[in-house]
């Protein structure tokens, strides 16, 4: 499921860029808006927090990261319901969504991102296989998710899960270098 919010950016800019080049336009975008970030991550176990604090100054837009691999952490870190996660799986749009609310909520944050997913080499099923990721962005009181599901390794969809989510994030937050915009009425 996609809410409304859509990226203001092309996938095609953001896709082509490496990490530390995400995370510096995503801490250019934060420090202008004044905002801060917090992450909530399951599968990713803080790589996502991790590549944010890698640049330095970090300090001015990372508020905070939940690192919630458990359910039970999910549930007393970041507030998801036990019975959403008993219902829909931890692996879900309910629980993803419900992790980037909570990240908000139990933050000073007005951006947030949430990881839930099945990393392998062992835990995947038919309806959920190995790769499967679902993402909650929460961007000043917007919620947007969506499922991905990424090949390779452990390591390849926990990296392709970083880079992702703040490929989006990024996209959510702003236009980027090279994007067009536009100001009052074209003429």
């Amino acid at each position: 499921m996609v809410n409304a919010m859509e990226p203001s950016t092309p996938a095609n800019f953001l896709a082509d860029q490496d990490t530390p080049t995400l995370v510096a336009a995503l801490a250019d975008l934060l420090l202008k808006k004044g905002w801060m970030l917090a992450t909530a991550e399951s599968c990713t176990g803080g790589l996502i927090a991790g590549a944010c604090t890698d640049l330095a100054g970090s300090s001015a837009w990372f508020e905070r990261g939940f690192v919630t691999y458990s359910n039970a952490a999910k549930t007393e870190l970041l507030g998801v319901d036990a019975a959403l996660i008993e219902a829909h799986g931890a692996v879900s749009e309910p629980v993803a969504r419900a992790m980037a609310e909570g990240a908000i909520a139990h933050s000073a944050a007005r951006a947030a991102v949430a990881v839930t997913g099945v990393a392998g080499p062992t835990g995947g099923s038919p309806d959920k296989p190995v790769g499967t990721v679902w993402f909650g962005w929460s961007v000043d009181g917007q919620v947007r998710t969506e499922r991905r599901r990424f090949d390779g390794d452990r390591a390849a969809v926990r990296a392709a899960t970083v880079h992702y989510a703040l490929q989006t994030l990024v996209g959510l937050l702003g236009p980027q270098p090279g994007t067009p915009t536009t100001k009052g009425p074209m003429t």
